[in-house]
């Protein structure tokens, strides 16, 4: 649940603060990246040095660096964050988070956490707090009121535990154990997955079409956008099958299933065989045309000044698998034009029964083959289109399965 998620863990001034070591180390095995803010105060109870050593991550405590003056942005480190943890959070942090009082750099950071807060009082990013403080401070009324008024906000408490505490007095205030603490964010994520339970077949990479033992038909497909696909798919929930061709690339999620083929055929009969147990199919793969209608068992020797090499349709994936759909299945499809762009992908949409299209030209700079960015516009089956700009080809992922789970959801609401 917290593979590839960015965690800011804020630390403040408490005998607590220990824990955070154990904290970071167990967000860190889980796969999360994780960034440490700290208070002044929390640096009286645990070095920077430390932390920065455990996240391999410079740790932020102050607005800018006294060595060259560079500012430590709290809005960048908002966009950046899936998620915040305050963890230990102190009575006096908790009233300065409550109240808005942003005199240092774990407080402003937090208030950039939640710009975007809708009107039910959701955060664009979700924060969670734990607790650590002796048991008065936490029982006084203002304490109790300031976690009420988090609450209110959107925030997410995660109650101390009893016990006991620095102070030899025993109850309610020692912070929760790291343990806990991250099973809290993996629950937290796994109910915010938007293919959760979903099944989803994706074709990646290009096809070789042999025309003897050394050569082939092929094309310059890396396969980067498929496997950005697959991961991202993975990572909200879905059970993923990658059938991919010949790449160098290797899948990581746990939740990936990979084929590997070489041909058109192959592929066609992997996706094809894989298709009626699959909720989503997304068709990534740059599948050749034409084949051979003939393959030389051994090396073709030059023999005069040309050679006649005679093609053949291969069979289309696509079209196979639109007509083969179910009313609960989606089809997306993929459209890599030269011209005519947005002409051409409807009428593919068309052609193919495809749900969606994402379309990209060779005409704009940073989209197409081996390179890292893609430059995309989706294309629903009401033609309703939605443009982006340049972006890495793991964050046009992220675009389109977002497109897709707004319209899983829609069908699930309508059925």
């Amino acid at each position: 649940m917290l593979e590839n998620k960015k965690i800011v863990l804020g630390i403040t001034g408490s005998i607590a603060a220990y824990k955070a070591c154990i904290l970071a180390r167990l967000l860190i095995k889980k796969g999360a990246e994780v960034q440490v803010v700290m208070t002044p105060s929390a640096k009286e109870f645990i070095t920077p040095l430390t932390l920065a050593t455990l996240t391999q991550k410079p740790v932020v405590s102050e607005f800018f660096d006294r060595r060259d003056g560079s500012w430590h942005s709290h809005v960048s480190l908002g966009l950046w964050a899936d998620a915040m943890l305050v963890a230990p959070a102190s009575a006096s942090t908790i009233g300065k988070m409550a109240n808005g009082i942003a005199d240092n750099i774990l407080v402003t950071t937090y208030l950039s956490m939640n710009q975007g807060a809708t009107t039910k009082g959701k955060n664009k990013v979700p924060v969670f707090i734990a607790p650590a403080m002796d048991l008065d401070m936490y029982a006084h009324p203002s304490t109790q009121q300031n976690l009420q008024k988090l609450v209110s906000y959107g925030n997410h408490i995660i109650e101390p535990g009893t016990g006991f505490l620095a102070s030899t007095l025993e109850g309610k205030g020692r912070m929760e154990e790291p343990e806990r603490i991250v099973e809290v964010l993996e629950q937290h994520f796994a109910r915010q997955q938007k293919l959760s339970g979903k099944k989803v077949l994706i074709t990646a990479g290009p096809t070789y079409e042999k025309i003897d033992p050394v050569r082939f038909i092929g094309n310059y497909s890396s396969g980067k956008m498929g496997f950005a696909l697959a991961e991202v798919c993975a990572e909200q929930g879905a059970e993923v099958l990658l059938v991919s061709g010949p790449v160098t690339l290797q899948a990581k999620h746990p939740a990936i299933r990979r084929i590997d083929v070489e041909s058109a055929a192959q592929m066609y009969e992997a996706a094809t065989t894989n298709f009626p147990k699959a909720d989503i199919a997304i068709l990534c793969a740059a599948v050749a045309d034409f084949t051979p209608e003939t393959t030389a068992d051994k090396k073709i020797k030059r023999k005069g000044d040309d050679l006649l090499l005679r093609l053949q349709p291969t069979q289309d994936i696509a079209a196979a698998l639109g007509a083969a759909k179910q009313k609960k299945q989606m089809l997306v499809g993929f459209a890599l034009e030269t011209d005519n762009e947005l002409k051409n992908a409807k009428d593919k949409m068309k052609r193919k029964n495809l749900d969606l299209i994402v379309l990209n030209s060779l005409q704009d700079k940073g989209a197409g083959f081996r390179v890292d960015t893609n430059k995309v516009t989706i294309i629903d089956s009401h033609h309703d289109l939605t443009a982006y700009d340049t972006k890495t080809k793991r964050e046009v992922a992220e675009d389109i399965v977002e497109c897709i789970a707004k319209r899983v959801g829609r069908k699930l609401k309508n059925e």
